[in-house]
């Protein structure tokens, strides 16, 4: 029998769950007191999105990341739905479009201006009519454009392609039929060509979602399953139920055969719902209960025992629903390496809740950042249905480098490379010398780069990240990365005046030479 050390190597041992200060929290804001099983609020690096309790129909409110604090009680609405609003998800690719779905059978997609909203949007740019019953969850494809999967109490799954120019879209391009009762839960693989989903049949099935076949089935009887995960490209899937003696459970499963659970836990004999979120760049899980304040985290390995356990965050205060910031909006310098935003419905509030690698330098931890998800799709829309996979567009977390990383690959890679360079080298030294930041070549290349995007088609022209133009220096997305640009800047000024008063001094020392040479000669 070979012996195993109690205490394992890794990087993510001591990592803490770090609450708002109150002042950065969302204080007044209406939660909804629906009991539907769903996050009921959606995050990316622009806007927080939460569903609202409102009389007559359904109704969100999407409010600006950084505008915290007391939110007013006259606030604009997003309250188009006739029925209550049950699920909303950003677009992966576009942090301006938002989907919703709700108890009046639609699905709508929504423009959100860049602007702050100052007055309810009512009408929608898109509407899905295709659900006879009311839709329960949605969610977008990982890596294809414009892709939405819904699914309705009519126990069907729709995909729309939205890439249709029509504002009221009655068809969807492939309907699901496999599920006998209603679907709990929806997660897709890496590459977006499996789906893998739970329902109230206790029953997870793994599906092919472009030929609508079922590959997997899974009828354990022992666990009751109501949400599902898949874990990245480690080829297992994690749910999250409960026992046939109504405890809490965790269960996880081999992609290749759903007969037997690789490894079974009972967690707490509380009745609700356990949510599970995967981080694949840090292999790390979080398993979220609902109706408490706890998050408990784990490590995924490749070989027993699996699931190993790290820590667990408490709270007095319980979560109703929760939030989930994509990478690319975390602060790097702080070792953050999730974020939460849990709804408080007893306070009305909104509460971010940070997970923190402890590490003293502040400079960018290459270790526990690889390269991530970008915003930008790997497919086209048609490309998916057409049979193409693709994994997704990675880019690096490192100030100032993400931007250019997400780029598609049509522009030339000599001008990437060198802002890549020149912004590994700001982030090292803190400052840059003025002569390294105007070389001719430089110039000549960003013009050479300009010439290339007029050629592009419109639809390939928009090199945006999230809104802002990559070929610019990408603006500080948290308020450590601004005073730390505010820092450099004055860092930057000083220098610059002690250059001018050394030539000042210089100056003088040379006219000072000069009369006492003109005095010498007018002696001689």
């Amino acid at each position: 029998m070979s012996w195993h050390p109690q205490y394992r190597s890794s990087k993510f041992r001591h990592v803490y769950g770090k609450p708002a200060s109150k002042e950065k929290c969302y204080d007044c804001v209406p939660i909804t007191r629906n009991v539907h099983d769903n996050h009921f609020c959606a995050v990316n690096p622009h806007f927080i999105a939460v569903v609202t309790e409102c009389a007559g129909g359904g109704a969100f409110l999407v409010i600006p990341i950084h505008q915290t604090g007391k939110l007013d009680p006259h606030y604009p609405k997003i309250c188009g739905h006739k029925g209550n609003v049950l699920d909303i998800k950003w677009n992966p690719f576009n942090d301006f479009v938002i989907a919703s779905c709700s108890e009046d059978a639609t699905v709508k997609i929504w423009d959100i201006p860049k602007h702050l909203l100052t007055r309810n949007i009512t009408s929608p740019k898109k509407e899905l009519l295709g659900h006879v019953r009311r839709v329960g969850l949605i969610e977008w494809h990982p890596t294809a454009n414009n892709i939405l999967f819904s699914s309705g109490y009519d126990y069907k799954i729709m995909i729309w392609n939205l890439d249709s120019k029509d504002a009221v879209i009655s068809n969807p391009v492939k309907i699901l039929d496999a599920h006998k009762d209603v679907v709990l839960s929806m997660s897709f693989n890496t590459d977006g060509s499996l789906l893998a989903t739970a329902c109230r049949d206790r029953k997870i099935r793994l599906i092919d979602p472009r030929a609508g076949t079922v590959l997997q089935e899974a009828s354990y009887k022992s666990h009751r399953v109501s949400k599902v995960l898949f874990l990245g490209n480690v080829k297992k899937l994690f749910s999250t139920g409960t026992s046939r003696w109504n405890n809490r459970q965790i269960a996880l499963w081999d992609q290749n055969d759903l007969s037997v659970p690789l490894l079974e836990e009972d967690l707490d004999g509380s009745s609700g719902l356990l949510f599970p979120f995967y981080d694949s760049d840090t292999h790390m899980l979080y398993v979220v209960g609902k109706g408490d304040g706890n998050i408990r985290y784990y490590e995924i390995s490749p070989e027993k025992p699996y699931l190993n356990y790290l820590m667990e965050y408490r709270s007095h205060l319980p979560q109703k629903g929760i939030g989930m910031m994509p990478k690319r909006g975390l602060e790097v310098s702080a070792c953050e390496i999730f974020r939460f935003y849990k709804l408080i419905p007893t306070k009305s509030l909104i509460e971010p809740i940070s997970m923190i690698v402890p590490r003293r330098s502040e400079s960018y931890q290459e270790d526990i950042y690889p390269l991530t998800t970008g915003a930008q799709p790997a497919l086209t829309a048609q490309e998916w249905l057409n049979g193409v996979n693709k994994g997704p567009l990675m880019v690096s977390l490192r100030p100032g480098s993400g931007a250019v990383n997400s780029l598609p690959q049509l522009l030339e890679p000599e001008p990437l490379m060198k802002t890549t360079d020149l912004s590994q080298h700001q982030g090292r030294g803190g400052r840059m010398p003025l002569e390294d930041i105007q070389k001719p070549s430089e110039i000549e290349d960003s013009r050479k780069q300009l010439k290339v995007e007029d050629k592009l088609p419109k639809n390939e022209q928009m090199c945006l990240s999230n809104g802002f133009d990559i070929f610019e220096c990408p603006p500080p997305k948290t308020e450590n990365e601004l005073l730390q640009m505010f820092y450099r800047q004055q860092e930057e000024i000083r220098r610059l005046r002690e250059l001018v008063n050394q030539r000042d001094v210089q100056i003088k020392q040379l006219e000072l030479e000069l009369r006492n040479l003109c005095t010498d000669t007018g002696s001689y």
